[in-house]
């Protein structure tokens, strides 16, 4: 995956970035991590950029949160190194203890001492600072995030919300290297999360600082991200922008991890694909190189690409297999008479009924992915656009 997309730029903290720096703040080179006989990471290879937001995205027991751990100095790597800026900060003998880091994390829980207001719990990491500057400081966050008006208010007296954004100042005021956030939004009514990914991306970005992000929800880590690093067991299947992950995956892994895939078998034939719901054009298939002419692939489509209509036994290509309805939309699946199974998402008042023969064409206008048959790696020359 191409990363040219990214042009440099200098940080500014009162102009909110939405494109980060091309310099490395942390890098992580071939870490794994033992737990005794249990391999969790193994050669973990990424940098992350000056001013970026990171998601670590995979899901449960796939390795992300031990990352974050190795990262924050919570947990030693077996293998490999980790560098902060220009300081190997554990492998190759050394051992940067935590606190020595510069590095803030959020909790899932938050974390806020309950006997605190909301200043002093921001004020917790600053006492070898001078009274004025402290006081400056915290002022500073609570503008920041939106809660001059209650700074004298516990953690008891606020909401959900509001307790985020004072863990959120908090692990901002000693001005962090980089911010870590654990699973930030999992503690949240579902409402408020999304109110919430927007808030917290506007405060990392005004505040100019690095950040790298926990989760296995694919909607938070699109919405809040930069880049996203897709992890399966203890490895990164692919690392790029939340564009780049979902149109061009790498991996039937990511295809599949990243909301709903369907794969639908042809053959390449000169300028064109030929599949059970018609002929595809080949330029629509992204980076389909020449080495592929006359042979079988698998052509990655999503719900959204494809339309189901009523049709006649005779004229029908595949019958609704499956209908789910979910409020403004219902998810269909569709059996081909070639066998491929496909999903498609219509409108709520779509007449189109469990059983139904159909008929199945495509209604994407943007490139699609493919991947070989029965193989777990795309192959794809071409770096993306």
């Amino acid at each position: 995956m191409s990363n040219s997309d990214f042009a440099p730029r200098n940080i500014s903290v009162d102009e909110p970035l939405d494109e980060p720096s091309d310099r490395a703040v942390l890098t992580l080179a071939d870490v794994g991590k033992s737990f005794g006989s249990e391999r969790v990471l193994d050669h973990l290879s990424f940098a992350v950029r000056e001013g970026e937001i990171l998601t670590l995205l995979g899901p449960s027991g796939c390795g992300k949160t031990t990352t974050l751990r190795l990262i924050a100095g919570l947990a030693r790597p077996n293998d490999g190194t980790i560098r902060l800026n220009d300081t190997v900060v554990a492998g190759n003998g050394a051992f940067l203890e935590p606190e020595e880091r510069g590095i803030g994390v959020v909790f899932q829980e938050f974390a806020l001492f309950p006997h605190l207001t909301a200043a002093e719990n921001i004020a917790f990491g600053l006492k070898d600072m001078p009274n004025a500057e402290r006081e400056q400081r915290v002022e500073e966050l609570l503008r920041l995030v939106g809660l001059t008006d209650h700074q004298e208010s516990t953690p008891d007296q606020l909401s959900g919300g509001q307790q985020q954004r004072v863990a959120l100042a908090r692990s901002l005021a000693p001005e962090p290297e980089i911010l870590l956030l654990d699973e930030p939004f999992s503690n949240l009514d579902v409402d408020l999360r999304v109110e919430m990914r927007e808030e917290v991306r506007r405060i990392i970005k005004e505040a100019g600082v690095t950040a790298i992000s926990v989760t296995h929800d694919q909607e938070e880590a699109f919405s809040i991200s930069d880049r996203v690093a897709v992890m399966n067991d203890g490895k990164l299947e692919q690392i790029g922008s939340p564009e780049q992950v979902f149109q061009h995956p790498e991996s039937r892994f990511v295809a599949g991890f990243l909301g709903h895939a369907s794969f639908l078998s042809g053959t390449v034939s000169g300028d064109s694909v030929e599949t059970g719901i018609g002929t595809i054009p080949r330029e629509q298939i992204h980076g389909l190189v020449t080495e592929y002419d006359e042979t079988e692939i698998d052509v990655l489509v999503r719900p959204d690409d494809l339309v189901a209509r009523p049709a006649s036994e005779a004229q029908a290509g595949g019958h609704v297999v499956y209908r789910r309805y979910l409020g403004p939309t219902v998810l269909y699946r569709v059996e081909l008479e070639s066998g491929d199974v496909l999903e498609c998402m219509h409108n709520h008042d779509a007449r189109v009924s469990l059983g139904m023969p159909v008929t199945v064409s495509l209604a994407a206008d943007h490139d699609l992915a493919w991947f070989p048959p029965d193989s777990r790696w795309r192959v794809d020359t071409q770096a993306d656009d």
